[in-house]
């Protein structure tokens, strides 16, 4: 069956045209169609996961099945050139706020809005000696993909980095840096600010804090209060 595929940005540079007509075998799914298209350009392979499926301008699952005729587009998240790849990171080590500005800094952006977000001693009351973060690495830094995408889609003028933390962090220590790059002020907070929301609800990124007098994991803290007292079961209402 016949289908039309589109690129962009890096894609469209490296590969040396912007769409394309190919035959593809029936059942052929919309995950299958990075693989074809980069067949006789591998040193695109490193950008499989950070890029979006789109068909018929409409977001779809790698297992969404293709239908004659259909306009499949290949997006990558950002317009971040070769440095796509590393724009969007999950790691152990120690956050460099100025690293990730790099990425993203340049001499048409004259706004760089920088959002680290730190381990604070507290929380609900609770005195909060270290925070464990934990995570399914490589879907959680193709998620964080996905909202570079999402801000490139709600404002095309900027540049978005996202960097995050795992392992064992004390009060204090970052635990993600999100810079944006804009022209203009505006744009670049609302985007930053936009995106950490977002990163909560979609990025598999898991919290455990440590108090003094044990541990919870975020999402479980009434289980805590109740083991250690803070909350008579009896005073839970459930709805």
């Amino acid at each position: 069956m016949n289908i039309t595929i589109r690129y962009f940005a890096i894609m469209r540079e490296h590969l040396g045209k912007s769409v394309e007509e190919i035959d593809v075998a029936d059942g052929t799914t919309a995950g299958e169609i990075f693989g074809i298209a980069i067949r006789d350009t591998p040193r695109l392979a490193s950008l499989e996961r950070a890029v979006m499926v789109m068909v018929n301008e409409e977001y779809v699952d790698p297992d969404h099945i293709l239908q004659p005729g259909d306009e499949v587009a290949l997006i990558p998240p950002v317009s971040g050139g070769d440095h796509l790849p590393s724009l969007f990171t999950v790691t152990g080590d120690e956050l460099d706020p100025r690293a990730v500005e790099a990425l993203v800094a340049g001499p048409d952006a004259g706004a760089l809005v920088t959002f680290a977000g730190t381990v604070r001693d507290n929380a609900r009351g609770l005195t909060v000696t270290a925070l464990d973060y934990e995570a399914y690495p490589s879907a959680a830094e193709k998620m964080l993909a996905r909202v570079g995408a999402e801000v490139a889609d709600r404002w095309p003028e900027v540049r978005i980095a996202i960097s995050h933390r795992t392992g064992h962090l004390v009060p204090g220590e970052a635990s993600v840096v999100i810079v944006t790059a804009s022209p203009h002020r505006e744009n670049a907070y609302a985007a930053n600010a936009w995106a950490i929301t977002r990163i909560k609800e979609i990025v598999p990124i898991w919290k455990k804090e440590w108090y003094e007098d044990g541990s919870s994991w975020i999402g479980s803290e009434l289980d805590y209060q109740i083991e250690t007292g803070r909350i008579d079961p009896k005073d839970v209402i459930e709805e």
